[in-house]
């Protein structure tokens, strides 16, 4: 993406009513919305996050899908969801939110049980071992999300890696989480929540034309 595009992009993004961008200091000072996110929505339906959302495919995508429940996306890198937020204005999605910050500062955005849901879609697996801090299923991310998520909440992990398929299964059953549904490709067998199969990404199509299996695991945090 060129420079010039990516300066547009971050000045449309400056005039969506669907897009937050709170400085670092904003989220660690007291984040307005933190708890009280029915008043940017206008209602106190469930709120589903996607982390690390990319373009925005798979809020837009739920968001379509469950108008009944608010859909926010999280990543850092706002030229990209700019996709995403000018199509839910375009289609008038007003269950849609995007939010450019450090998805490391989740617990700092929303309130205790505020969150019914949670999606992680094609995450960078961090494979090197000292990455593994950034990795977004380690055990210091799934405590944020617990903070977070209300009893009985669901996290959602689709990915193209088999290593982070592999990593996340294994802790999970190490730390004794409740894993609903594990499977390491999900076009090929059956069970998976309509969800996982009727929403596609633009890089999750090419994989699949490149025989790429996708896997997905949902689970519970206890």
């Amino acid at each position: 993406m060129g420079s010039k595009n990516k300066l547009k992009r971050f000045k449309d993004n400056e005039t969506f009513a669907n897009v937050i961008q709170p400085t670092r200091e904003d989220v660690l000072e007291g984040f307005k919305y933190k708890g009280n996110w029915a008043s940017f929505f206008g209602n106190d339906n469930p709120i589903v996050l996607e982390l690390g959302c990319g373009k925005g495919e798979y809020t837009v995508g739920l968001a379509q899908i469950n108008p009944d429940k608010n859909h926010i996306g999280i990543d850092i890198k706002g030229a990209r969801f700019w996709r995403g937020a000018k199509t839910a204005l375009e289609e008038k999605l007003d269950n849609v939110a995007f939010l450019r910050t450090q998805i490391e500062l989740v617990d700092h955005l929303f309130g205790k049980g505020e969150v019914s849901e949670i999606w992680i879609t094609f995450p960078d697996p961090q494979i090197k071992y000292k990455r593994t801090k950034h990795r977004m299923t380690n055990p210091v991310f799934l405590e944020r999300y617990k903070k977070i998520l209300k009893p009985g909440g669901l996290i959602n992990l689709k990915t193209d890696s088999e290593y982070m398929h592999g990593y996340t299964l294994g802790l999970l059953q190490g730390l004794g989480h409740e894993i609903l549904y594990a499977n390491h490709d999900v076009y090929k067998n059956e069970g998976a929540p309509s969800e996982v199969l009727e929403i596609q990404t633009f890089y999750e199509n090419q994989y699949l034309e490149n025989g790429k299996p996708i896997t997905y695991i949902q689970f519970r945090i206890n």
